[in-house]
């Protein structure tokens, strides 16, 4: 419940086991090696877990808890939990104990069999392993019935093999620093032993009212609507954008906000996006474990927080036709130990060596692995976003800006150089101020822009664990970095080897960088003379990872091994399908039982109708002789579309694996296409009465 007197500044992570509620309930020789595992990423000391787990169950036992969870991530996209009472078997009186072994807080062991394997596990193959990420805080959940104390954990399976997102991305985090913090030697930093990239996701969501959700099925299976004739007013007017938030909004937005802030979350943005009933809110930059943890709890917390308002969050990439989709724009950036970003270009880029390293390994690492940034974000539902004028293009590209591009020039090719210079923003009244010019403008059009001091994956759905694209950052990124080391490291001459590294890089790799309008027909056009690969289907972006050279990198970086690259793409040519037959299967339900029976009923009133009127010699009108006509017709068209889509159902049998999702990419999602088009139109014509559904008009303009 909403608290008007909330403090941040004392509420701020009172429900997290961060560093002062560690300080308090931990002795100061395990808190000191705690912390060094944490900040340093040393080994955590097994001998020390059981004054952890003691110290860790009297602050949650404080704090209401009677559970405990090893929370983690499969890959199904969604987080998972078992809880466990602290309960142990009463003592010879008959007083329960409260326990939790250091045993328990390292290692739990959840049934394996019913999670996503890839065919890394059989069936009855079950056994699996959690394992506790020390450098995520443990934390408390309350709802009205009680406290449970989540421990955010890596989950892989009895042989070993990752079955999470979190396993990889810690182990991109780890690869990345070894060949960043070697980077740095060669510039002779001799003390930063840790380097880490940090992420701040920033997410979008629709929010509904719950009753019109209950009677919508489509939404209810899927999240997304299947059926719809667009509203009169759609987002043409670009008035709901920043506009002012209404009051049960802004009250359901200070709730989340006390929610997330109270477990270590700053979130920090809130706004109206473009789409009517769409919303954004954006946390401050986190360690990216720890972002990927917090962004799951964000889409959590704004799901059950929306329901004790009365709403509905949506977070599918593309709930609704014909106007914007839900993105999750993914800030990345590296930083050492200390702070420092090491993607800061400095106030002259062309000088910092450093930096250009850096920005030569992400632009080479952009362009050679293009693909597989663009198969670390294919969902389902993100294809129905990607390239639709409203969210950039399946091509990857890369936006530098002025500056920087500049820069690039002048380093591969002189004569075109610009030497563009730094400028200010004058408004043209002596009572605003005089701005200085950020270094590059925004290009919202750009699936990787550079922002200043990181950047900014714009091809990531809304809906997705963010861990998957930062792990192909990260890896392919440390991937460059390794190259480079190598490389200077082979050279007499360093200084001579770091020059011909950047200039070579960035003269093989120059066609990734594109800073036009990427919603364009023309980019797609110049991509294409370019030979970027256009992958715009999950099917085809996830044949990325059956390439040698992709399974050889994350083999080589030891981020995944063969089996496990192997794994992860059977489980999404899976999920794939599996999301097209739910789809496929709902409307087809939704036609039988609701659409075709509600549109007939009303055909026959008509009918019944315009025989009264005949009855009585009276002339019936040509609105509804036209009416009638066109509902006959498109009536019979949309029978014919679900005959031919429960065939297209019926004929799945037999496949699997990439042949049942290219089945219901080729086979299916056309037939559903065919039918969607006769129903839509079906609604223009059937009084609002009669519609067995709420309206576009009904979902997103009631709440606003």
């Amino acid at each position: 419940m909403l608290d008007k007197n909330f403090d941040i500044a004392s509420q701020f992570g009172i429900d997290v086991f961060g560093e002062a509620q560690m300080k308090k309930y931990l002795a100061p020789a395990v808190f000191k090696e705690l912390e060094a595992t944490i900040k340093e990423g040393t080994p955590l000391k097994e001998e020390l877990a059981d004054d952890i787990a003691e110290g860790m169950k009297n602050w949650a036992l404080s704090k209401g808890a009677t559970h405990y969870t090893h929370w983690f991530q499969p890959l199904t996209g969604l987080t998972a939990e078992k809880h466990d009472s602290f309960i142990s078997a009463p003592d010879s009186h008959g007083k329960v104990i409260m326990e939790f072994s250091g045993k328990e807080l390292i290692k739990g062991e959840p049934d394996a069999s019913s999670f996503p394997s890839g065919g890394l596990r059989a069936t009855f193959e079950a056994r699996g392993y959690t394992a506790w990420d020390c450098t995520s805080p443990a934390f408390v959940i309350h709802d009205e019935y009680g406290a449970v104390l989540y421990i955010p954990t890596a989950f892989c399976s009895y042989t070993g093999e990752a079955l999470d997102e979190k396993t990889p991305l810690l182990r991109s985090m780890d690869y990345l620093s070894d060949q960043a913090v070697a980077v740095l030697r060669i510039f002779g930093d001799k003390k930063t032993n840790r380097v880490s990239t940090y992420e701040g996701p920033e997410q979008e969501y629709f929010i509904i009212d719950a009753p019109a959700f209950e009677k919508r099925k489509d939404l209810v299976y899927t999240g997304r609507t299947l059926f719809g004739a667009s509203a009169p007013k759609g987002q043409e007017m670009e008035d709901h954008y920043f506009g002012p938030i209404r009051e049960k909004i802004v009250a359901f937005m200070a709730e989340v906000n006390e929610e997330l802030w109270k477990l270590g979350i700053p979130a920090k943005t809130e706004h109206n996006e473009v789409a009517p009933s769409q919303h954004e809110l954006a946390n401050i930059y986190s360690q990216t474990n720890l972002a990927a943890d917090q962004n799951q709890i964000v889409m959590t917390t704004l799901k059950k927080v929306a329901k004790k308002h009365g709403f509905i969050c949506l977070l599918a990439e593309k709930p609704f036709a014909g106007i914007n989709g839900s993105g999750k724009h993914n800030n990345w950036s590296i930083n050492k130990e200390d702070g420092t970003n090491l993607l800061k270009p400095g106030k002259d880029p062309k000088d910092n060596t450093q930096f250009l390293v850096f920005l030569t390994a992400v632009i080479k690492a952009v362009d050679e692995y293009s693909g597989l940034l663009r198969e670390s974000v294919a969902t389902y539902g993100n294809d129905f976003r990607l390239g639709a004028n409203e969210a950039p293009p399946a091509v990857v590209s890369i936006f530098l800006g002025e500056d920087l591009e500049e820069v690039v020039n002048e380093i591969t090719d002189p004569q075109i150089s610009k030497k563009a210079k730094a400028s200010t923003t004058i408004y043209g009244s002596k009572t605003l101020p005089t701005l200085s010019k950020d270094s590059t403008d925004r290009n919202r059009t750009s699936p990787f822009a550079f922002t200043g001091n990181r950047f900014e994956f714009r091809m990531v759905g809304s809906e997705q664990n963010i861990s998957e694209p930062n792990t192909v950052l990260n890896t392919i990124v440390g991937s460059e970095l390794k190259d480079f080391v190598e490389y200077v490291n082979s050279k007499t001459d360093k200084s001579l080897a770091i020059h011909d590294w950047i200039k070579d890089g960035l003269t093989k790799h120059k066609r990734i960088i594109f800073s036009g309008d990427g919603y364009s027909k023309a980019w797609l056009e110049e991509a294409n003379r370019r030979g970027l690969p256009n992958l715009k289907t999950t099917v085809e972006a996830t044949d990325v990872l059956n390439d040698k050279n992709i399974v050889d990198l994350f083999d080589k970086s030891k981020v995944l091994s063969p089996v496990e690259v192997k794994s992860r793409a059977l489980i999404k040519y899976t999920n794939y399908a599996n999301s097209v037959l739910i789809d496929a299967k709902t409307m087809s339900h939704m036609a039988h039982k609701q659409y075709l029976p509600a549109i007939n009923k009303y055909f026959s009133s008509l009918a019944k109708e315009e025989n009264d009127l005949k009855s009585i010699n009276f002339k019936v009108n040509s609105y509804l002789d036209e009416t009638m006509t066109h509902i006959s017709t498109l009536l019979d068209k949309a029978a014919i579309a679900l005959d031919t889509l429960d065939e297209k159902l019926e004929g799945i049998k037999g496949f699997a694996g990439r042949d049942l999702a290219s089945y219901c990419e080729n086979k299916l999602l056309p037939a559903m296409a065919e039918l969607r088009k006769p129903i839509d139109a079906l609604e223009l014509l059937v009084s609002k009465e009669d519609w067995p559904v709420p309206s576009y008009g009904d979902l997103l303009f009631h709440t606003i």
